[in-house]
């Protein structure tokens, strides 16, 4: 029987199963996917006060439409035997979902070890965990990009933040259109910036920039930076600077693999790539798993196509700025922000349990925001 597996536990790796599901019906197509967790963890939510609450088990989606989950993490990638090697073991495939993510870029200066994140579940239970019983805590947050503005502008709410910025501005990847907004927010939630500079030395006692100066600081989060899964080193083809794959309009990447969410990236229209985003990871783990099952069944392969590009930065109790297009325009602010920014947290989570429910959404690649 033909073999389907996905390497990866997330927002592209679940729905990448699920869509082989769904087009497989009640064909002879076994999927697997290949996690070392027993969660999908909802990454854009781990800022948030409780991260423990941005977990869905995965069991709950993958058991009741047939795919099989295997707990362990790849190592290798054998695209000429069509294997993946996960804890040593070998796991053989006939097509075969990349959808490994993307990991923070960690820095190497002295006292690295002693950085806080929140790009993982155990990084951000680890940060909550030390500031929880603080009273007016100092934190010092690394990267004014969307993780760093959404860890600082939480955190803000119980303490003093200092917001460190390698660029001259705030927002630096967001442009010109929401950064008025954001630095009123900023503003407004008291948080103090160092732009044009970065941390160099963590110490017991807090943070060392490349100017020299000290801030003493309870916790030090570091945000800036991502790059793609290294497996995608053993994928041959054409990589970015994030190192994700160049895939086609089918999300193939090589051969019998193809590639979807972080360690992808895939044409959104003329002048644009995907971004590393849960917006860009849903529809790209659908495509690619259907495509994935499609070419085996010998089912017509379809084109990825993303509903518009839209962000929503979490500003805290300052409300959130929502915005349409690659330009950033701002469609809501404040309040009417951070309405869309939680209805837009509460719909990443995947229907669980109900195989009917599961496999009717796995079969809508793109999901518009209506807003």
């Amino acid at each position: 029987m033909a073999h389907v597996v996905i390497v990866g536990g997330g927002f592209a790796g679940v729905w990448s199963a699920a869509a082989a599901a769904w087009v497989r019906g009640d064909g002879d197509l076994r999927v697997t996917l290949v996690a070392p967790g027993d969660d999908l963890v909802l990454r854009p939510r781990l800022y948030e006060p409780e991260p423990d609450l941005a977990t869905v088990p995965l069991k709950r989606v993958l058991e009741p439409v047939g795919v099989r989950h295997v707990r362990a993490s790849v190592q290798d990638v054998d695209v000429d035997g069509h294997v993946v090697v996960a804890d040593g073991r070998p796991i053989g495939y006939d097509r075969l979902v990349l959808a490994a993510g993307s990991r923070l870029v960690r820095p190497c200066l002295p006292g690295a070890e002693r950085l806080f994140d929140v790009d993982t579940l155990d990084g951000a239970r680890r940060l909550r965990g030390h500031l929880r019983d603080r009273a007016g805590y100092t934190a010092v947050v690394v990267g004014a990009g969307f993780a760093g503005l959404e860890i600082a502008t939480e955190l803000a709410g119980r303490g003093r933040v200092v917001l460190v910025e390698k660029a001259d501005e705030v927002a630096p990847d967001l442009g010109f259109g929401p950064r008025p907004a954001i630095e009123t927010a900023l503003d407004e939630l008291g948080i103090e910036r160092r732009l044009g500079t970065t941390v160099t030395e963590v110490t017991d006692g807090g943070a060392v920039l490349a100017d020299g100066s000290r801030i003493p600081a309870d916790a030090v989060v570091w945000t800036a930076g991502m790059e793609a899964s290294p497996l995608t080193a053993r994928i041959p083809g054409d990589r970015d600077r994030l190192g994700r794959l160049a895939v086609d309009a089918h999300l193939r990447a090589s051969g019998d693999v193809f590639a979807a969410g972080d360690v992808a990236a895939a044409r959104m229209d003329g002048g644009h790539w995907t971004v590393q985003s849960c917006q860009h990871a849903v529809p790209m783990g659908k495509t690619a798993g259907h495509n994935a099952a499609a070419d085996l069944l010998g089912v017509p392969l379809i084109d990825f196509a993303p509903a518009p590009y839209v962000t929503d930065v979490d500003l805290g109790a300052a409300g959130a700025v929502y915005t349409r297009g690659w330009d950033r325009v701002i469609a809501l602010s404040g309040k009417e922000g951070k309405w869309v920014k939680r209805w837009l947290m509460s719909v990443i989570h995947p229907p669980v349990d109900d195989a009917g429910t599961i496999l009717a959404h796995a079969g809508i690649v793109t999901m518009p925001v209506p807003f």
